[in-house]
Parts: structure tokens; sequence; C-alpha cells
């Protein structure tokens, strides 16, 4: 929000004061001219729907903790009643919590609203909350399926409010440095991108243990884990794509075992699973779910090899652009690492990188791009680790939001139509992935691709 103040001119403030100087006003004796001290900014009223790990976490507790200066929580909203009223302590904050979203849009009347619930849901909070006369906040993906997406975005034009979609790996040095040197013209013309994105049998199979394990709740990893790169692609390509042709398969979790059980904690698998994970060695989870599946039979710590998943462990994609640049993708849910692979290709050169997130083969406190140049040098370039999470992104996000005035010369900041972007190239993975067709971007909504965007 941006800080407002009056202009006073020199003769209307000598009429005014008398040339004497004021509490409210000091005067440059060289220039003689006023110079006015601005009131505070008026904090921004946050309400926040869905309080989560990542909820309560990212955009509650550290939301507090560190932009209270520009924030003030005015309404917390979930359906778990024991979950609100933990969350409400671990963060701090003495505002109303509500399990009736309507009564506290109408209550609270928050400038902005926080949407941290189910993937399949966001679409119903955001709405309503443009209808209801708040900015909206959410996490990505912004919604699950092109019917939804089209929704919100009607939603938006209709309401004249903004929605931001938060998608934090923009803000990580090593990827804003990509971004750069492709603004930059290092490999020339970019022609096509390698990426290769790797998740490992840690944080890979925990997408199996939660409610993401189901398609109609989170649109698949296509859309709710892929959003994430296929943003960055569409970032660092500045284009928009018009057509993805993919496969996918459950190979390695769900029915592809011998046992299975409802969850890790009551097992009899236990001593033999691979992926058996003791839940309550982590006191925030503890308090976040165990201690609250009494009031939705939310089980956290679900069983990997259970008949109900539904979504795919392993995905490729060939994503075509409107400016000509091919993309081949492809994501993997049980490797030995986490992290990703990437090649930039280009008429004068080649930009790639190995970044390994998750038991590196040595520590070290920068990222390396390797640039390689048509008939000349190889040159490495070590970009220094960021302070907080998701490769230092989540704090460049949030300062960018909560703080007036932050500049954004990378554009970095994301709207409904990068949102959507973003998980159109999922959502038409999947189709893809289930008739064998190459799904076209520009028939799943009224966005029409871009060869440059604007």
């Amino acid at each position: 929000m941006k800080t407002q103040s009056q202009h006073v001119s020199r003769r209307s403030f000598l009429a005014a004061t008398g040339a004497t100087l004021t509490g409210s006003l000091l005067v440059n004796p060289f220039s003689l001219q006023a110079i006015p001290i601005t009131k505070p900014a008026k904090k921004v009223r946050l309400a926040m729907v869905g309080t989560g790990s990542r909820g309560s976490s990212m955009w509650g507790t550290d939301v507090q903790k560190n932009y209270s200066e520009h924030i003030e929580f005015v309404g917390l909203c979930d359906i778990n009643p024991g979950r609100l009223e933990y969350v409400k302590k671990r963060m701090g904050v003495t505002c109303p919590t509500y399990t009736d979203f309507d009564k506290m849009m109408k209550e609270a009347k928050p400038d902005t609203l926080i949407v941290t619930t189910v993937d399949a849901t966001h679409h119903e909070f955001i709405i309503k909350g443009l209808e209801m006369g708040a900015n909206v906040l959410t996490e990505k993906p912004m919604t699950t399926d092109e019917t939804k997406c089209q929704a919100i975005l009607d939603a938006e034009k209709r309401s004249g409010k903004k929605v931001t979609v938060t998608f934090n790996y923009r803000y990580s040095p090593h990827r804003a440095k990509m971004y750069e040197l492709l603004r930059q013209g290092a490999i020339g013309k970019l022609t096509s991108v390698d990426f290769h994105w790797y998740l490992d049998t840690s944080h890979g199979a925990d997408y199996f243990r939660r409610w993401h394990r189901l398609v109609e709740k989170s649109g698949s990893l296509w859309v709710h884990k892929a959003s994430h790169h296929f943003d960055l692609l569409n970032w660092w390509i500045d284009s928009d794509p018009t057509e993805v042709y993919a496969s996918a398969s459950l190979d390695h979790y769900g029915k592809n075992n011998s046992f299975r059980h409802t969850n890790c904690r009551p097992c009899p698998h236990k001593d033999k699973c691979k992926y058996y994970w003791d839940i309550t060695k982590n006191e925030s989870y503890v308090n976040l779910y165990v201690n609250n599946e009494k009031h939705d039979g939310y089980l956290r710590d679900g069983c990997v090899w259970k008949e109900d998943i539904n979504i795919y462990d392993k995905m490729a994609a060939t994503i075509k652009y409107a400016n000509g640049v091919q993309v081949s993708y492809s994501l993997t849910t049980y490797s030995p690492y986490e992290g990703y692979r990437i090649a930039f290709n280009g008429t004068e050169g080649r930009l790639e990188a190995w970044i390994q997130e998750s038991n590196p083969t040595e520590k070290r406190d920068y990222d390396e791009l390797m640039l390689t140049k048509n008939f000349g040098e190889r040159e490495y370039i070590k970009v220094s680790h960021g302070t907080s999470g998701h490769g230092g992104g989540d704090k460049l996000l949030k300062d960018r939001i909560f703080i007036p005035g932050t500049s954004d010369p990378l554009r970095q900041s994301a709207g409904t139509r990068d949102g959507a972007l973003a998980i159109l190239i999922g959502i038409a993975a999947r189709k893809s992935t289930q008739t064998g067709q190459i799904v076209k971007i520009g028939d799943l909504t009224t966005i029409k691709p871009q060869a440059q965007k604007a």
C-alpha cells in the first residue's frame, strides 16, 4: 500500500505557520522549501483461510513476526476448529477465528485474503474473496482445472480487485540469475530447454501420504507440483505456451506394493516398510494434525501404498511456445536425491545447472551455473544461496508483497494470467496423458497465447 503525502507550497506553509517550525513539518534551511513528514501507512488487514502447515508457517507465523509493521491479522478460518486455535496461539495473534468463511469475510472485512486451502477449493475462496471486496493472495496452484480457472479470471475482471499468485521459486537468487542472463542474450536467441526435476524418497513420498495423492483434490502433480516449474519456464522463456503433449504413469507408489495400511502409526508392516514415517517425532505436525484428527478425520501420515492413490509418480511432457521455443520436461518422485537439471540452448551457446537440494555430494554456500559459448570458453558462475526457504525466494517474495514500494525489476510478481498459464500447462499435460493427444492451451480458457509477454 503506497503512502500518500500532502504537497505543501512554500507560500501556503509560511502563511499558515508564520515561518515557524511545527511538529508536523520540517524546513530545509538551504532551499526554504517545506518537507512534509508523512504519516505511517495504514496497516493492511489480512485474513487467512486454510491453517495447515503452509498457511500457519509461511503465511502465518512468519508474516506476523516479520511484517507486523505493515499488516495486521483480522481473521483466521479453517474447517478444523482444533487446528484453528492451535495456529492462533502459534502465530501470537488476537484476531477472531472462524469455521464459517462467509461470516469471517463479513465481520473481519479484510483488505487482503490469503488462500492456503486444499488446491481444488482455491477457486471457491478466491472468487468469494474478490466478490466480498478483498484482494486475494493465493498459494500455487491457483486452481486445478480449466473451468475453475476461467471462473477466477472472470471474477477478478468483474470485481475490480487483484489476485496475486505466490510463485516463490521466481525469487531465488540462482533462478533470478538465469533470467538475467537470458535477458542479456548470454546464449543468443533461446531455442529450446531441457528441464528435469527429481523429488527424493522423502519429499516425493510425502505427496502420496497427504491429500495430494487424490487427483480430485490436487489436480495431480502435473498441477500441484509442476505448476511451480511451468511458471519458471514461462517466466524464463518470456513467452506463452501453445501446446502440450505428455505421458505419465503410476509405477512406484499406490498399488505397486504387496502390503499396505491406512497410515503409518498403527501399521503392522512398519518394521519392513522403507517408507515408514513416524509423525510423532515432528512436534509441529502433532499439534497441527495428530491432535486434531478427531475434528476432520485427516491422517497426515497416510500410507504411500494406499489403493486410492490416483495421481502419477512419473511424468514427461513436450511443450511448445508461441515464440518457437521447445521444452522437454520430466518429473520423477522417487529419486535418491532431490533437485533438478536444466539446460537452456541458444544460437550462441548453452546455459545449464545441476542443482542438488538434498544429499549433496559436497556442502557449499552457493549454486553454480555453467555458461558455454559456441566456439568459446566455458564460464562457471557462482550464485550465493538465499537466506530463506525455497532457494532464498520466500523472504524476497514476502518483502515484495508486504513492504510498500519494494521494486520488481525482474518482473517476479505474478498475477492471474501467470497463475493460469502455469496450471494450464499441467492441465493440458493431464488431458494429454489421458487421451494421448496434443492439447492446445488456447482451447482451455479465454487466454490467447502471446509470442512475447506484455
